[in-house]
């Protein structure tokens, strides 16, 4: 009998064994899929909209290798994971605009250090007038040190071809990720764009680019006003940028315009420390707070609730900040200006006067984090197989106030629009978005019309958009593996 009951046992031993071995294999992870389910595995984790995705449901595993098994292009998957992105949603109905994946993961820390394959032309395209397929760009500025800086190409000028073919929506992606190019030039006469029959051939180099591309300061009257134009909030210049603001506290400015209008964006930590260097005055008080996914914030509430705010600093690595202590600044944006931008714009609305010129901004209220393959999701130890890494959005901001609403983008005070036919040269006080905040600064207001004249063109895209790694808003280090330390 004890024989009988010994053989049952082994039986149910070995058949709740084969059972479990059926589980495990169904939920491990084979060879051809690691890509996949490192995709899945950080979604999960992370997704600031986690909850609103039923593949990324925490009780997805059952199943899951059949599932990731469906896609041969780690790319796709990751599309069919997020939350109506605007590849399948383009017309308006998209959720999530600004979530990436890469395969070189080398490529996307670059970018966010503002290192890139550039030909040093920054421009923006837009529709002709009275289409909805062709498109013209125009330079709005070029950065020194590049291919471009020693051709015969300045801001303000138009092409509408490259390579003899016209620049349209559906072609403009292929034609200008070529490493070489050119651009077809022409003149507008007021009406219609021409051939001037000039052209300029461009070739992109590894480029750094310094985001602090005009520091300087302008006296008109009583008013020592300085102007700062900064283009990326890179945290590898944060150096560069405190050093910038030495200089306009050592010339005793009494007020600071701010351009951002062709800033896409970048890192939070550069942003709360470009809004400590404005003010001064606020050291520790709250700049903005993340808002991550329930069960990201479920882990901070318990742990660490501090880590979700971003406070104002008097100091950065030891160094300490040169702040100006303004109560007052007047900020330059486009429909080109993103993200950390917005931050700055948006966080420093609770405790100074915050004057916008221009036009309405992107409103991206988002930040993200990059998550490698490996056992944390962070960099250490990252799978040696393939250099995949994902930016999704894993966070919304808001200011001290709890206001994050700007999705639809955030409106001047004072509207000013670009036109192509009167740009003017950035950094001159006659420019007409600087000209505005000078005459608001002074108080003398300009000739009525100066600023008002020109086309203005309907917006499609710019360049930094197209790269999407410059139109973004992140934090530098993630909270490695924070879910399986629980």
């Amino acid at each position: 009998m004890r024989t009988i009951l010994k053989s049952v046992l082994l039986l149910f031993i070995l058949a709740f064994s084969l059972q479990s071995c059926e589980d495990q294999d169904d939920v491990a992870v084979s060879g051809d899929l690691q890509v996949n389910n490192f995709i899945w595995e950080g979604l999960n984790d992370y997704y600031l909209w986690q909850a609103d995705v039923p593949n990324l449901a925490d009780d997805r595993e059952e199943g899951l290798n059949s599932f990731l098994k469906g896609y041969s292009k780690p790319e796709d998957l990751f599309q069919d994971l997020l939350n109506k992105p605007i590849s399948k949603f383009p017309k308006g109905q998209a959720i999530d605009r600004f979530s990436w994946i890469v395969d070189d993961y080398t490529v996307l820390e670059q970018e966010l250090q503002g290192t890139s394959k550039n030909d040093g032309v920054d421009f923006r395209l837009s529709y002709k007038p009275n289409s909805t397929t062709d498109l013209v760009g125009y330079v709005r500025y070029i950065i020194p040190n590049s291919d471009a800086s020693k051709k015969d190409i300045k801001r303000g000028d138009l092409f509408t071809a490259v390579n003899g073919t016209q620049l349209t929506v559906s072609n403009y992606q292929s034609l200008l990720a070529a490493d070489s190019y050119t651009f077809n030039m022409v003149a507008y006469n007021g009406t219609t764009f021409e051939s001037n029959g000039k052209t300029v051939s461009l070739v992109k180099t590894t480029l750094d680019e310094n985001p602090v591309f005009i520091n300087k300061v302008i006296t008109s009257g009583s008013h020592k006003i300085g102007y700062l134009m900064y283009n990326g909030f890179y945290a590898y210049y944060d150096a560069q940028l405190n050093a910038a603001f030495a200089e306009l506290k050592a010339q005793g400015i009494t007020d600071l315009v701010l351009d951002l209008r062709y800033n896409g964006g970048g890192s939070i930590q550069t942003a709360t420390r470009l809004a400590s260097m404005i003010t001064g005055q606020f050291t520790d008080k709250i700049f903005a707070k993340q808002k991550w996914n329930a069960k990201i914030n479920a882990y901070f509430a318990d742990k660490d609730a501090e880590s979700l705010n971003n406070r104002f600093v008097n100091n950065m690595d030891g160094v300490a900040i040169n702040s100006l202590n303004l109560s007052k600044i007047y900020i330059l944006t486009t429909s080109g200006t993103a993200s950390a931008s917005e931050l700055v714009i948006n966080g420093l609305v609770p405790y100074i006067s915050v004057i916008q010129i221009g036009e309405t901004t992107v409103g991206k209220n988002v930040g993200s984090i990059t998550i490698y393959d490996s056992p944390s999701l962070g960099k250490a130890n990252v799978n040696p197989n393939h250099k995949y890494a994902m930016q999704p959005l894993v966070l919304k901001i808001v200011n001290a106030a709890d206001f994050g609403e700007y999705t639809d983008g955030l409106k001047p005070t004072y509207e000013q629009l670009e036109r192509v036919s009167n740009l003017g040269v950035l950094g001159d006080t006659s420019e007409p978005l600087l000209n505005v905040a000078i005459s608001q600064i002074t108080g003398v207001t300009t000739k009525k019309g100066q600023t008002d004249k020109g086309v203005v063109l309907k917006n499609f895209t710019d360049v930094k958009a197209m790269n999407g790694f410059k139109n973004q808003m992140y934090i530098e280090k993630a909270p490695e593996g924070l879910l399986r330390s629980l």
